[in-house]
């Protein structure tokens, strides 16, 4: 790899990844009371790369037709993952009023009935009103039209290459490889405010399928909500416990979820496993990493940069254990070139070395803390 002085303007902004982006051109523990012990000594074996949503979320709206290849959180997306040698997939669990958990990322499920468009809260739906919508297991059977709701508001088909029908927490165990790792979102809406005994009954609910099919598939369960994740800790210990973060990206009333400092706090009080933050809070906070493997946490990140090579390798060199990427083939592919030893010729070495003709970037330990110092002032928006 040849190494070349370049212009700061020329520096890609990492907080705008455009759609279709380049892989070659970018390709000791505290309490405030009780502690509760981890009760799993759960450690990332290797450098994780797993499926948003399976082979990729569904971005409607991008010109990336490889965000609209596959049905998100369906078994043929999860298996498509699991094609493309990913570790695990991430998915999204919700629980119907009548107790079944199922797999769907939205709060609401939008469709179209003569002309008019309505909303359904997923939750205030039974099992059999919900799979109702989409593409229907029997041949021949419509459902009702599937809509989604974007960011600004707007309602659109949601139309993808290849569709599949909706899934169930169960269905997911049965018929997706056993060898793919399963990250289980424990999804709750941001918006409202839940009860203990609310909270317990649906992860009562996830929990029964998990222990009942999960047989020798690694799990890993991980929610944005605080209490959802000290609750689930205390109901079972044989499954690692993930606090989801924005990494301070956003802010919301509840501040144990507003930075990298209050999750390490909400881990170490309740025992839980590991942190999920936005990619760009880690780029923001680089020194927080280092506390958090220091706390003997595993941490995995998310986020639109993942789907960039360059800035997954950064996060290997900085020790982030596994990236949660939509581009699955593509960046594990990537990984794969990285963790290969480099065969490149040094031309000067200790300190200041520098590897050129290699497959991948080496950096100095001064290099590394620069560019350290660097990517912060990179990302501020």
């Amino acid at each position: 790899m040849a190494l070349k002085a370049i212009h700061v303007s020329d520096v890609p902004n990492l907080d705008c990844v455009p759609d279709n982006a380049s892989f070659a051109l970018y390709a000791t523990r505290f309490s405030k009371g009780v502690e509760t012990e981890r009760a799993t000594s759960f450690k990332v074996p290797k450098f994780l790369v797993i499926g948003h949503r399976g082979n990729g979320m569904n971005m409607l709206q991008s010109a990336d037709l490889r965000m609209k290849a596959v049905k998100e959180n369906t078994i043929l997306s999860f298996n498509n993952a699991g094609k493309h040698a990913a570790d695990y997939i991430e998915f999204d669990v919700q629980v119907t009023k009548d107790g079944y958990p199922i797999i769907f990322h939205d709060n609401f499920i939008c469709s179209e009935e003569n002309g008019s468009i309505y909303e359904k809260r997923v939750t205030d739906l039974s099992l059999s009103e919900f799979l109702t919508y989409g593409p229907q297991r029997e041949l021949g059977l419509e459902g009702k039209p599937l809509l989604r709701k974007t960011k600004d508001g707007k309602h659109v088909n949601w139309t993808v290459e290849s569709d599949e029908h909706a899934c169930t927490l169960r269905e997911a165990f049965e018929k997706v490889n056993p060898s793919l790792g399963f990250n289980i979102e424990l999804k709750f809406d941001d918006y409202i405010v839940y009860q203990h005994q609310d909270l317990t009954n649906v992860l009562q609910a996830i929990l029964e399928v998990v222990i009942g099919h999960a047989n020798e598939r690694p799990v890993i369960l991980s929610t944005f909500q605080p209490d959802a994740a000290l609750i689930i800790r205390k109901l079972q210990n044989t499954y690692p416990v993930f606090f989801l973060t924005n990494g301070g990206t956003e802010i919301y009333e509840d501040v144990r979820r507003n930075s990298l400092e209050e999750a390490i706090q909400l881990c170490l009080e309740g025992g839980l496993d590991g942190i999920v933050s936005e990619v760009k809070g880690i780029f923001r906070h680089p020194a927080a990493v280092k506390k958090i493997k220091d706390h003997k946490l595993s941490l995995l990140t998310y986020g639109k940069l993942n789907n960039v090579a360059e800035a997954v390798y950064m996060q290997h060199l900085m020790g982030v254990d596994g990236v949660i990427v939509d581009l699955v083939r593509e960046i594990t592919e990537a990984v794969s070139k990285m963790m290969r030893p480099s065969d490149g010729k040094i031309v000067m070495e200790g300190e200041d070395q520098v590897v050129v003709e290699g497959t991948k970037p080496q950096f100095s330990q001064r290099e590394l803390e620069f560019l350290l110092k660097l990517i912060p002032e990179l990302i501020q928006q």
